[in-house]
């Protein structure tokens, strides 16, 4: 019975993240005075992919280069069955606030390995980038992670975490929750690779960087990881500062999609280097402010 409600739930999450992807797409294409895509078109592209041919690269790391996307792929569901899990049943483990972490990385260690792997200079390109933007928004958020870890009083159970707000102490309403979630909401913007955080693929300058040799059913799986984490980084972030009914939550999903839509369609693409300027030096010490206010329980 557990394992048809876990695939239901992964079901759920799958369309979700394609229908929340769809709707920044429908109002960025508004923005731009375009119509923009059906709310399917997501679930067909992606369906398209698997019935193309799958192309690898000569002189490319074989088996990194498909193994890729599948580890990503595999990371997203599992964060997407924990957070579901916790929410729903209540069931976790310990430190499960750490393995989310964790799990999060990986689908951007393994995007790196896989431009790596494709022998192509723009892939590498887009790789570099990558790797400098992970450093910078993973540090950044782990310091939004402490503030609410310290106002939780120390527990790193999601569902402890959530619980605490559902009666009434919502993190959002102080002025150092205020500060982690402006922390996450950009840490949200740049791991999801929106404008104007999409240095790393940047169509216009590096043709899509680190996906640029991806085709098929390899890009598809890619795909469904993103769509995965379009409904994932959201609904865990709205979980640190904003839980609750499971409508509202719905609700704020699709405010935070608005949200990020607005931040991407009135800011250009920012350089590699103003986004390593923007996270450490501007979001890394007013984190450490954050630290300060919740401490002393602002």
């Amino acid at each position: 019975m557990k394992f048809i409600l876990y695939f239901l739930f992964l079901f759920f999450s799958v369309s979700m993240g394609g229908i929340g992807w769809w709707l920044e797409r429908k109002l960025t294409a508004r923005f731009q005075y375009r119509v923009g895509p059906p709310w399917y078109q997501n679930f067909i592209d992606i369906m398209k992919l698997f019935i193309k041919e799958t192309i690898i690269p000569q002189g490319a790391s074989r088996i990194l280069f498909i193994l890729s996307p599948l580890v990503s792929l595999s990371s997203s569901l599992i964060v997407a069955l924990i957070l579901i899990t916790d929410y729903f049943f209540k069931q976790n483990f310990i430190a499960d606030i750490i393995v989310i972490i964790y799990l999060l990385i990986i689908p951007s260690l393994f995007l790196i390995l896989g431009a790596f792997s494709s022998a192509n200079p723009l892939a590498l390109v887009g790789a570099i980038r990558e790797t400098k933007q992970l450093i910078a928004y993973e540090f950044v958020f782990i310091v939004s992670l402490v503030i609410v870890i310290i106002k939780t009083g120390g527990s790193l159970f999601l569902s402890e975490i959530i619980e605490r707000q559902m009666l009434g102490n919502i993190y959002f309403k102080s002025f150092s929750g205020l500060i982690a979630f402006i922390l996450a909401f950009f840490y949200l913007q740049a791991k999801l690779g929106i404008i104007p955080f999409d240095t790393p693929e940047a169509e216009q300058e590096i043709a899509s960087g680190v996906m640029i040799e991806y085709s098929g059913a390899l890009l598809g799986f890619w795909k469904i990881s993103k769509l995965l984490l379009y409904f994932s980084l959201p609904l865990f972030i709205i979980f640190l500062f904003l839980p609750g009914k499971f409508v509202d939550i719905i609700i704020k999903y699709f405010l935070l999609i608005l949200l990020i839509t607005v931040v991407k369609n009135i800011n250009p693409r920012m350089r590699i280097k103003d986004v390593l300027e923007f996270f450490w030096f501007f979001l890394f010490p007013l984190g450490l402010i954050g630290i300060f206010l919740a401490i002393n329980g602002y």
